[in-house]
């Protein structure tokens, strides 16, 4: 089967810092000059493992094994990074479209091998609706930034999907960050803001996103959709899948 490729205007014009994908490129080719590190208010940045996002099919975790085995129909995968998701599902057998903004990820899962790739903004995506199911791991749902991001998500989700479709992905719970002072007044205690850098390289600031179970239950019944938490474990870490009603 060919492999195919499509950017969006969008991306082709965006020329600015990507330290992420950057990082996952020199990787994929034997090059990656530590450290990948991800800068946000909590003091001194953290350095990200990049071949975290690289693995065989019999390394994949529980709670990933699980999402991929609920997976049906044609897939997007949104936020693929370098693709190892989607490639498990095309081992597999499923029709899987393979999303990222990143050119230097997009062009990485080409050279890995998956077969169909979207180089493209989910919020700009625009396509009739004919996904069975959406996937969305590594907390992929945290792309939309804070919850106002989240519910228009959850809207451009909805219009994806076929009658009877799924949105299938994983986000945290972290209050526990709060345990020794208090949480935010003026904006959620789940919304972040961080920075890539590689190699001298900064990347501009982000907004990302970890919803509490409770929080998401309320926002997704809000906007039309049955919320299911599938999986849990001790670090405030679950597994969800979210249903069109």
């Amino acid at each position: 089967m060919p492999i195919t490729m499509h950017f969006s205007a969008k991306s082709m014009e965006n020329s600015g810092p990507d330290p992420f994908g950057l990082a996952l490129w020199d990787h994929g080719l034997g090059q990656f000059v530590p450290p990948l590190l991800l800068h946000s208010i909590w003091g001194e940045p953290d350095e990200l493992p990049v071949d975290g996002y690289f693995f065989d099919a019999d390394e994949i975790s529980e709670m990933e094994c699980h999402a991929l085995s609920l997976c049906r129909g044609k897939v997007l995968d949104i936020g693929a990074a370098a693709g190892r998701h989607s490639l498990v599902l095309q081992n597999r057998g499923l029709d899987v479209v393979a999303m990222d903004t990143s050119d230097w990820c997009c062009r990485l899962m080409h050279r890995r091998g998956v077969r169909n790739i979207h180089c493209a903004d989910i919020f700009d995506f625009n396509e009739e609706p004919v996904y069975d199911t959406l996937l969305l791991m590594m907390n992929g749902i945290g792309l939309a930034g804070d919850l106002k991001g989240l519910r228009r998500l959850l809207r451009i989700m909805h219009q994806l999907l076929l009658p009877g479709g799924q949105v299938v992905f994983d986000s945290s719970d972290i209050a526990y960050l709060y345990d020794n002072f208090d949480k935010p007044k003026k904006r959620y205690y789940g919304e972040m803001d961080y920075r890539y850098e590689y190699r001298g390289r900064l990347g501009d600031w982000f907004g990302w996103i970890y919803i509490d179970p409770q929080k998401m239950a309320a926002i997704a019944r809000d906007h039309g959709w049955a919320f299911q938490i599938l999986y849990s474990d001790a670090s405030g870490s679950y597994l969800a899948r979210l249903l069109r009603i």
